[in-house]
């Protein structure tokens, strides 16, 4: 933090401009606790008190307006009044300028109060996106905007363009005689929807079909050119307005370049959307295993707590692992982003100096590689955790009466949206072929360890053993579709042994972690034996027994 910090306030040169900006490191490190407190007693006051009803009202639309359920408005209402927008924007355009690691740790806690409100809350983030690529006019007209409490979205997804975001056909196009360009087209399952502010991908050049002639655009709620054709009626999230809207000759504003609205801006889009939904996640992994123990405390059979019972206290214990496992790794990427866009805005103001350029390339490249293994892991950790906490309910837990009912339903998107896991293990699997992921391992293996602490590192030494010589069967036999179809248990081998480095280094820090160090390890080290032995009694052979027929 001591070197977030420091990039971040350069010099802590705003303490003579705005009277709430940091003097020092630890006042710095002092406002980022001040402010997690506040969110965390409006997430318990407020937030999760109003999770149940948002799930059953939900959002409505009103004269083409989405109107929230009650309690999303207060939730809302209470976390603007507190400050609570535009953490990471610079304090010129009315923020708090945050690093991202204190924005994540926050939008964690409110994800643990209701899932479904962080999707409203948490797309701040794309003022983000705004600062890092629009013009100055552009940010001193909009950041502000949301710094002041007005919310966004990021109109990707169409009808025939979910994934493949390549295919995107709404169009944009350039009038020659007021110089505006105008969107026209249909975008679908567009997270709140009727945001103030919508970052929107649209093909601006006429003839092309694919990435190359798509670029991105500000739309402004103001001009009133995009109706609300409806709202989805989902699964979970119910709070979160998702919505499919139509655009009609929409005024909008051209971000940075033409042409590079896929290729740069929406990559940068979409990883800081996948470091929410690790949050996302992380959140809803600790409601599902506060829930869990909570449930399991009270619940007696057979004359004593079942909490008591192996069966139970096993299932308990992995999701604590599980859980500060997910929680490790969300802190360290958003660490990784935290420094290297720190040192490209650093660059926007002056020329960085050859070790500066390297250090940010190093960080920038861990944060490519981290984040889909992040978003990927996490999620699916996630539903892992919603799923056993519903069964140590037992049948009350398919009841309405517990909260683990909405929490099980708010899980299942999260492996889902901004990429499914089978997208993030095909952006991981660069981490494995090209060494990354070994070359941090190393990293971590080199660190300073107590020495009662030696014994689960040399655990970890024989899974990077292992991982290694699994990865190098996959790529000895130099076929694409046979990497691509081992992909998912290579990222997940080498997932396994980050995090539990990750989990001994806060063992290290604070003993309280050894407990879930020591459970992780042991569930890891099986896991990845598993996957191990699986590849290798696999040939190139056998992909024919999982092919459709034609």
């Amino acid at each position: 933090m001591q070197k977030i910090v420091t990039l971040k306030e350069q010099g802590f040169a705003d303490k003579d401009k705005f009277d709430y900006a940091p003097m020092d490191f630890e006042d710095a490190m002092d406002s980022y606790e001040k402010v997690l407190e506040i969110v965390g007693e409006i997430c318990g006051d407020i937030v999760a008190p109003n999770a149940e009803s948002v799930d059953a009202e939900g959002p409505k639309i009103v004269n083409n307006e989405v109107i929230y359920a009650r309690g999303t408005q207060e939730n809302l209402d209470a976390l603007v009044k507190a400050g609570l927008m535009g953490i990471t924007l610079p304090r010129k355009y009315e923020g708090l300028n945050f690093p991202i690691v204190p924005y994540i740790m926050a939008a964690d806690i409110v994800s643990r109060a209701d899932a479904g409100f962080v999707n409203i809350w948490g797309l701040q983030d794309c003022a983000e996106t705004i600062n890092e690529f629009a013009s100055e006019d552009q940010k001193s007209r909009f950041l502000p905007r949301i710094s002041n409490g007005e919310t966004a979205a990021m109109d990707l997804t169409e009808p025939d363009a979910g994934s493949d975001l390549q295919a995107v056909q709404l169009k944009a196009t350039l009038n020659e005689k007021d110089g505006k360009w105008y969107l026209n087209g249909v975008k679908r399952f567009i997270t709140n929807g009727d945001g103030h502010v919508s970052l929107v991908l649209a093909r601006s050049e006429a003839g092309t079909s694919d990435g190359r002639g798509l670029s991105m655009f500000i739309y402004d709620r103001n001009n009133k050119a995009v109706t609300i054709r409806r709202i989805e009626n989902k699964m979970g999230i119910k709070g979160s307005p998702t919505c499919e809207l139509v655009f009609k000759d929409a005024p909008a504003e051209l971000v940075g370049d033409r042409k590079m609205g896929l290729i740069k801006y929406v990559m940068a889009l979409m990883n800081g959307a996948r470091l929410g939904i690790g949050a996302q996640s992380v959140g809803v992994s600790e409601a599902a295993y506060r829930e869990a123990i909570a449930y399991a405390d009270e619940r007696k059979q057979f004359g004593k707590a079942i909490i008591e019972f192996p069966a139970v206290y096993e299932m308990v214990a992995s999701m604590k692992a599980r859980l500060d496992a997910s929680r490790t790794l969300l802190y360290e990427t958003a660490r990784y982003v935290d420094i290297y866009k720190s040192y490209m805005h650093i660059s926007e103001t002056r020329q960085l100096t050859k070790e500066e350029r390297s250090d940010m390339k190093y960080y920038q490249r861990l944060a490519d590689f981290f984040t889909p293994l992040l978003k990927g892991m996490t999620s699916e950790y996630c539903n892992q955790l919603a799923y056993d906490s519903l069964q140590i309910h037992g049948g009350s837990g398919f009841m309405k009466d517990y909260p683990i009912e909405r929490i099980y339903r708010d899980a299942r998107i999260t492996t889902i949206y901004e990429g499914t896991t089978q997208l993030q293990v095909v952006a991981a699997i660069r981490g494995v072929t090209t060494g990354a992921y070994l070359e941090r391992i190393r990293e971590f293996e080199a660190m300073t360890l107590k020495p009662e602490l030696h014994g689960y590192r040399r655990t970890l030494i024989g899974m990077t053993e292992e991982y290694e010589k699994a990865v190098r069967q996959v790529v000895e036999v130099k076929d694409n579709e046979y990497i691509d179809f081992h992909a998912r248990r290579m990222v997940e081998m080498a997932g396994h042994i980050i995090m539990g480095y990750l989990l001994l280094l806060d063992t290290e820090r604070n003993d309280s972690f050894r407990l879930s160090t020591d459970v992780y390890i042991k569930m890891g080290r099986a896991e990845n034996r598993a996957r191990a032995e699986y590849i290798s009694n696999f040939s190139i052979d056998d992909l024919g027994l999982f092919k459709p027929a034609q």
